[in-house]
């Protein structure tokens, strides 16, 4: 078994590394949130495409015209469409975020992740209790 809880730390530094895995844990979900407004764009655009067919094709090729014109394959941002958007928040802040957060885990931790966690799980469990063991058994 082993344990992740870190006892050789003190506790303001595992706190610290709790709040930075929280705050990247918070990251990862906006990334999440960000690939849905990349793929949710996508798909209204191919509906509106579908839309000015059926415009055009119902005779209303002014409007039709209009709306292939000034909104299929438009910008979403200045000069960005979502999926620009995407990689830039990947290459710019995202892979910024993981590499700084695996040095401070380095630096401080030996690399582990989730001290913070360990700790609370240490706190909270039943020793002894069925499905309250402190971690997995590795085989050696």
């Amino acid at each position: 078994m082993t344990d992740r809880s870190r006892p050789d730390l003190d506790d303001a530094t595992v706190a610290a590394l709790g709040k930075l895995s929280e705050s990247l844990e918070t990251v990862e979900q906006a990334r999440g949130l960000l690939y849905g407004f990349h793929q949710l764009t996508g798909k209204a655009d191919l509906l509106l495409q579908d839309a000015v067919a059926g415009l055009r094709d119902a005779g209303h090729t002014k409007l039709a015209d209009d709306l292939d014109r000034d909104l299929v394959g438009r910008n979403v941002i200045a000069d960005r469409w979502t999926f620009q958007v995407v990689e830039d928040y990947d290459a710019n802040y995202w892979s910024t975020f993981r590499a700084l957060d695996q040095r401070a885990r380095d630096e401080l931790a030996d690399g582990e992740r989730h001290v913070f966690e360990a700790r609370m799980k240490q706190r909270e469990r039943t020793a002894g209790h069925p499905r309250h063991e402190a971690g997995p058994v590795l085989d050696d």
